[in-house]
């Protein structure tokens, strides 16, 4: 039993690393560049030159923006099911699929001027990469000002004008949000873990004035940015709502709700007395993975929650 449950908890944490999340750092470009890491101003980077014209992207996040600001530049992404049916990318080499490494031959067959990688899934291709001479960029995106920095820097590596996609951006977040409803999130049921503010899904929150009950909680979580919660604590906090994500591996809803019924405490909860439980798929929510991905979360907040609010 204790090893079906490391195996469960393993996977999500290895789905949560495939997130390209928070800030920016540069490995190695074709000039010298600031650090955004370091950097909160960007006018006050200093740009590569020359400007990158074929770029493999090892994350669904940094593939996806790339081909909003010039689809010209994009000449390989990393296999997603977010992608399956996505007409931009029908005839873009994959270089890699699913949880595999990424095939470095593929890449070097590309001719690239700049590879892109998620922090921590992609660090060590990156930094074989790397060694190759082939520029290079390693992304984390776990916070809503990451996915804008994000956003200018690629821009910038690229020669485009990010100003579009920054709007769309501010399109997905609801106009002077002034909530007092109280959420937990739970992304799994053994253990039960939970987002707090330093991670996507709670700045998320954040984002929509919701007040995250575990936003301030700390563990000794293997990923940062989440908690592991006991059925006490979730009692505690008895929040208005409860977000649940259906996990990568595409369970169904009922499965997730089923899996969390058997739970002592779940009925004892005013969110489940008042049917205020919600089930978000876990792009979007939990690894931004798309913008289309985040557009739906985004959505999905406004109907579930602010909805319910004016009912």
């Amino acid at each position: 039993m204790y090893h079906r449950w490391l195996l469960s908890v393993l996977a999500f944490f290895l789905s949560i690393t495939l997130v390209a999340c928070n800030t920016v750092s540069t490995q190695q470009l074709p000039t010298k560049v600031t650090d955004t890491t370091e950097k909160t101003n960007s006018n006050s980077q200093q740009l590569p030159k020359p400007t990158a014209k074929r770029v493999v992207a090892l994350s669904s996040l940094s593939a996806d923006i790339i081909a909003q600001l010039d689809q010209t530049k994009i000449v390989g992404i990393t296999g997603s099911k977010l992608f399956k049916d996505d007409s931009r990318f029908k005839n873009i080499p994959r270089v890699s699929e699913g949880q595999n490494p990424p095939n470095l031959e593929k890449i070097v067959a590309l001719k690239p001027d700049l590879v892109i990688g998620a922090e921590g899934f992609s660090t060590i291709p990156i930094q074989k990469i790397k060694q190759l001479g082939i520029p290079t960029l390693l992304t984390q995106v776990n916070n809503w000002e990451s996915l804008e920095k994000l956003t200018k820097r690629l821009a910038e590596l690229i020669d485009a004008d990010p100003q579009p996609l920054l709007n769309r951006y501010k399109s997905f977040l609801p106009d002077g949000a002034n909530q007092s409803i109280t959420a937990l999130v739970l992304v799994s049921r053994q253990p039960i873990l939970a987002p707090n503010k330093n991670s996507w899904a709670g700045d998320l929150l954040t984002q929509f004035k919701v007040k995250n009950l575990a936003a301030e909680l700390q563990g000794k979580s293997p990923v940062g940015g989440y908690v592991t919660l006991s059925a006490e604590k979730v009692l505690e906090a008895n929040p208005d709502a409860i977000i649940l994500v259906n996990p990568p591996q595409g369970n169904s809803e009922a499965g997730v709700l089923d899996s969390l019924k058997k739970e002592s405490f779940w009925k004892q909860l005013q969110a489940t007395q008042k049917n205020r439980i919600y089930v978000f798929d876990y792009y979007g929510l939990v690894n931004p993975g798309s913008i289309d991905a985040i557009e739906k979360a985004c959505q999905q907040l406004k109907q579930d929650l602010f909805g319910a609010e004016r009912t």
